[in-house]
C-alpha cells in the first residue's frame, strides 16, 4: 500500500474498509485512465474503468451520507474534487 492508503486506514490491518477501497479504486483508476489514451481500441478496459469510476462513486456517496468527516477527509487526502 501507498503512503495515501496509509494515511487513510482506520488501523494498521485496515484493507476492506470504504476509506481504503476508495483509494484502491482511485490508483485502479488512474492506471487505468493512462491505458485507454495510450490505447484507444482497447474497449475491455474501457469498460473496466467505467466500473470501478462508478464503485467508487457509490462508495463516495455511502460516506457522504453516513460518515461526513471521513468523507471530507479522503477527498482532501486524495484530491478528488476541488
Amino acid at each position: 500500500m501507498n503512503k495515501k492508503i496509509k494515511e487513510l486506514s482506520i488501523h494498521d490491518k485496515d484493507t476492506g474498509s470504504s476509506e481504503i477501497q476508495i483509494g484502491l479504486l482511485t490508483e485502479k483508476i488512474e492506471n487505468l485512465s493512462k491505458h485507454v489514451k495510450q490505447f484507444k481500441k482497447d474497449k475491455h478496459s474501457s469498460v473496466g474503468l467505467l466500473k470501478a469510476v462508478n464503485k467508487r462513486k457509490k462508495l463516495l456517496d455511502y460516506l457522504k451520507k453516513n460518515k461526513i468527516d471521513s468523507y471530507k477527509n479522503v477527498l482532501s487526502k486524495l484530491n478528488l474534487r476541488k
